[in-house]
């Protein structure tokens, strides 16, 4: 229109004015709410999913991603109920796993302890102060182990332990003394919590400890080819101290898991040693 009057008067139509300006509403950027997105990572798993059933989420996975702890998730580790029926660490789990079908109880001994420090590390970093007992002269020391630092034994060398992995996922062992083949298999949270509840039910009755025989009885699968528990029983009640070392020992090496241990210098006695890192308050309530 104004171009049409331009060509018609020879001259610019001086009185037209420009158009208002669009005004945006003052609270559109107000009312936007706040979107803060937590932070995940995966987690590799010691076991890479092939000691899995089928049907497990987990099967034949290599990793699980976890969303690092928060406040809130503090609160759990916080909640004086949840530590006194000793299932906080459980819940902190089951709270930051992404995939809600994995259940902490449904999960490898040696995959749960990488979740956990994992959970630890993003949580409070990698490095933990903890007081040490030295083996040699006892005295207590503050140390700090890197938790970046744990090895992580993934079970691909068995052979080397004299150890064979069967198509049921169960690994056997010769006891040197009772040339016996023992078929064991790798535990989960669920066999967790019923060791933990035996050693509670005997202390609790005033009855002999029996820590190293409960677990025998969850860990080993068939003596020569038998899984009559009649037949495992027999073999746990008559087992030679040197074959059971033998069989704990072979065990620790071959399943998939992070290893615990790294290396520790008394200051009062100079003593050199790998130690086991100590599991305290402190790993997860850090001072």
């Amino acid at each position: 229109m104004t171009r049409d009057n331009e060509g018609r008067f020879g001259a610019p139509n001086t009185d037209a004015s420009p158009p208002p300006p669009v005004m945006q509403p003052e609270s559109s950027v107000s009312e936007q709410p706040f979107s803060f997105v937590t932070p995940t990572e995966f987690v590799e798993l010691p076991s890479r999913g092939r000691f899995y059933p089928e049907d497990h989420p987990l099967h034949n996975q290599d990793s699980i991603e976890i969303r690092y702890m928060t406040a809130k998730d503090e609160d759990i580790l916080a909640s004086q109920a949840l530590l006194k029926k000793g299932i906080a660490l459980d819940r902190l789990m089951q709270s930051v796993i992404v995939n809600k079908q994995i259940k902490p109880d449904n999960l490898l001994v040696g995959d749960k302890n990488a979740v956990l420090v994992a959970i630890r590390s993003s949580g409070y970093g990698e490095l933990y102060e903890v007081k040490v007992t030295c083996p040699a002269c006892l005295s207590v020391s503050d140390h700090q182990f890197n938790l970046a630092e744990l090895h992580v034994n993934y079970g691909d060398n068995v052979e080397e332990y004299g150890a064979e992995l069967s198509p049921d996922n169960t690994f056997t062992i010769t006891l040197p003394k009772a040339k016996v083949k023992v078929g064991v298999r790798l535990l989960n949270g669920t066999d967790e919590k019923t060791l933990a509840t035996l050693a509670q039910r005997r202390k609790k009755n005033n009855l002999p400890e029996s820590a190293l025989t409960d677990q025998f009885r969850m860990i080993i699968a068939s003596v020569n080819g038998s899984t009559e528990q009649a037949h495992i029983n027999e073999l746990i009640d008559c087992m030679l101290a040197s074959d059971s070392r033998y069989l704990r020992n072979v065990y620790a090496k071959i399943i998939p898991n992070v290893d615990l241990k790294q290396d520790f210098e008394c200051p009062t006695c100079s003593m050199e040693e790998e130690v086991v890192i100590p599991f305290t308050a402190e790993f997860f309530w850090p001072r």
